[in-house]
């Protein structure tokens, strides 16, 4: 395997695959030929997509990520991007099916995303899961994410840039955790907090760090 040099015609990536060809189901013969230039990590490099899917869903993680989309969130791609670097088992979008992909970087294709018209509909698919609901945002109830035993098995779910979860998540949720902020402001931005979420979890169940 052979790196692009930085003033090739490909822009990131790998070259055309060099030496005898690997053997395996999971290698691409287009993408050996021509070089791979996807958005993945080298151990993905020459791997057909399929391949690629197969072998993150063998390994994903118990915790999902749902975010409401009422008002056409930028920040869902974002939020979509983060779940696919911390292997969430899937992201739920609640309320409008179509969402800004321009943010996720193509990551979509890797990470498994579910649509949910209502949230009534999204929280009896929860309780159908056996999964803890977790809301993420400030509200006078909220519990610091920083000293929550997070469960193995649950749902984060975020709210839209502003307004924030809505009432019916709230009243859904098993808990609603805060993030500890130190500044003038008053909160911070939906694809952040989710980001900082997802680490609580990774810290909790992959490096058995509790609170």
């Amino acid at each position: 395997m052979k790196e692009t040099p930085e003033n090739s015609l490909l822009p990131v990536g790998v070259g055309p695959w060099e030496g005898p060809l690997p053997a395996g189901d999971q290698w691409d013969p287009e993408l050996l030929a021509a070089g791979d230039t996807r958005n993945v990590v080298d151990g993905y490099r020459y791997w057909q997509h399929d391949a690629i899917v197969a072998d993150l869903d063998s390994r994903r993680h118990s915790f999902h990520v749902a975010i409401e989309n009422w008002q056409h969130d930028l920040n869902i791609g974002s939020v979509v991007r983060t779940a696919n670097a911390f292997m969430a088992k899937e992201v739920h979008i609640i309320g409008r099916r179509r969402w800004n992909r321009r943010g996720a970087m193509v990551t979509d294709r890797y990470q498994h995303v579910r649509h949910h018209p209502t949230v009534e509909e999204f929280v009896e698919w929860a309780d159908s899961e056996g999964l803890r609901v977790i809301g993420i945002d400030n509200f006078p109830d909220s519990v610091p994410l920083e000293t929550y035993e997070l469960p193995r098995n649950c749902v984060l779910v975020f709210g839209q840039e502003g307004p924030g979860l809505t009432p019916e998540v709230h009243a859904a949720a098993d808990a609603t955790l805060s993030i500890a902020q130190f500044g003038s402001t008053r909160s911070i931005n939906a694809s952040a907090a989710a980001a900082i979420a997802m680490h609580g979890w990774v810290r909790r169940h992959v490096f058995g760090q509790g609170v």
